[in-house]
């Protein structure tokens, strides 16, 4: 059976806390290569570890992991803007 590649927003969670990787690495107990590997996409997380990543940004696994490639975060925020605006009128 074929791994399936897993994308996530493990670098821009980490940028916007100012956090770096050795810091992220020891606070969810692994070693800081593991998390260059998941930012690379080179590693799939396990379940375990994939739920440490969430619960340490407190933001839901969907959010930050997906199996297929995340739009830009600032195209997403453009479509929520715009689709409030809808809901609004």
């Amino acid at each position: 059976m074929e791994t399936r590649r897993i994308f996530n927003r493990i670098a821009i969670l980490r940028s916007d806390r100012n956090l770096s990787r050795v810091e992220l690495a020891k606070a969810i107990g692994v070693n800081f290569q593991t998390i260059g590997y998941l930012e690379r996409q080179d590693y799939n997380p396990s379940l375990d570890l994939a739920f440490k990543i969430s619960e340490y940004f407190e933001i839901p696994l969907e959010v930050i992991f997906s199996t297929s490639p995340f739009s830009p975060l600032g195209e997403e925020l453009l479509k929520a803007q715009t689709k409030r605006g809808d809901q609004n009128e």
